[in-house]
């Protein structure tokens, strides 16, 4: 069931990803991406409209009176400088779609073109090509712009490379972290590296602060509990023969529960503060809370998989994922308004070696356009209906 649509829109779709590809841009920068979806939305004689400068929305008609069915795409690309080889590889110095979202608006694009074929549905339908989701900003903004006013249901996926082409992953509860990131700054005593009873190292601070949040997840939380404590930047230092005053290190906190969020966040100020006490520095630790955990109801991930079985066969659905996923998706900031789920395609380029999403190397079959594309138009019918029937609770 993996050539589920036909040719000539597989290729459809297959041209845009590449565009898309070849020219990726950053959250909120995604000008020339919203003018190509534009486009292609105008081709398929739908009506597009821009929030947010380069978020781009589309209706398709429906019954009157009955609450819509959202299909959500990100669009932005990632700081990275792609390494591929692709010949529709980035053009763009740095900057390269390492995520699949290219992948993703392509699919919304395809059920775009199917749903217009179908004609009749059994509700209306939005299209939302969604900026900025890297950052973490990009649903939330648009939800204030009011793009869930009248929505009843909302879905989206993600390529996986973990899975083969033509799997469907659609669990129930949890399967995304919460992305709170943190920021530490070490004040210190700058001095001549050849007295350091003159100092008090930013370096040594820092790295005492590194090594005791090792300990937070793996002696504090109950191992049945996902969640994660990663430094990711340690600034520090001017020249080989001075010791440091100041240091600046970031990182970010994952977990799937509220208690677990709140306990690192607790962990961590505890870890800083006894530094700074023990070797005399000032520590100033500040949190910038990122999205929540993304969070499947059974009743929505129960319509999602009666989709899929109908595009890929039951046997090919899976309702387990392989681990815990640690990886935030700002898809979350979505659900309190509407009910929705957020699903896995498997991607995986068989034969070849594998490597990671937000990775220079990052690939996946293409095949995936044509799964995706089928399972958006299919979850639109098959969420319509029961909307339509009173099954799903729009509030």
């Amino acid at each position: 069931m993996i050539n589920s649509v036909q040719p000539r829109l597989f290729d459809w779709m297959v041209q845009i990803r590449r565009d898309l590809h070849q020219h990726p841009e950053l959250g909120w920068q995604e000008t020339r991406t919203a003018e190509k979806i534009e486009s292609a939305l105008e081709h398929l004689g739908l009506e597009p409209r821009r929030v947010r400068d380069t978020g781009v929305v589309a209706d398709l008609a429906g019954p009157k009176g009955v609450p819509m069915v959202a299909l959500r795409a990100d669009i932005d690309a990632l700081p990275i400088q792609e390494e591929t080889g692709l010949p529709y590889a980035s053009v763009n110095d740095g900057v390269m779609h390492a995520c699949g979202h290219d992948a993703h608006a392509g699919m919304v694009l395809g059920a775009a073109a199917l749903l217009v074929e179908d004609g009749e549905l059994p509700a209306p339908v939005r299209l939302i090509f969604q900026p900025a989701e890297e950052m973490g900003a990009g649903a939330a903004a648009l939800v204030e712009e009011g793009v869930l006013d009248g929505v009843g249901a909302i879905f989206g996926g993600h390529v996986d490379r973990h899975y083969p082409t033509g799997t469907l992953v659609i669990a129930d509860g949890i399967v995304n972290a919460t992305t709170d990131e943190f920021r530490i700054v070490i004040t210190g005593q700058e001095a001549h590296a050849a007295k350091p009873h003159e100092a008090v190292d930013a370096v040594v601070v820092g790295s005492l602060i590194v090594m005791a949040i090792q300990t937070i997840v793996s002696r504090e939380i109950d191992p049945a509990h996902p969640s994660v404590v990663t430094v990711g930047r340690f600034d520090a230092g001017s020249a080989h023969n001075v010791i440091a005053g100041q240091a600046v290190m970031a990182g970010t906190i994952r977990a799937h529960e509220p208690e677990v969020r709140g306990h690192l966040r607790t962990s961590l100020r505890r870890v800083c503060d006894s530094v700074a006490q023990l070797h005399r520095a000032h520590i100033a630790l500040s949190f910038e809370q990122g999205t929540p955990a993304l969070i499947n109801e059974s009743d929505m991930a129960d319509l999602a998989r009666q989709a899929g079985a109908t595009v890929v066969g039951a046997e090919h659905v899976r309702s387990r994922v392989r681990g815990a996923n640690m990886g935030g998706e700002d898809f979350s900031w979505y659900l309190p308004h509407a009910p929705g789920c957020y699903i896995r395609l498997g991607a995986r380029l068989e034969g070849r070696e594998g490597f990671p999403a937000h990775s220079s190397r990052f690939e996946f079959d293409e095949r995936v356009l044509a799964v995706g594309a089928a399972w958006f138009r299919e979850i639109a019918h098959v969420a319509g209906r029961s909307i339509q029937s009173g099954g799903v609770a729009t509030g």
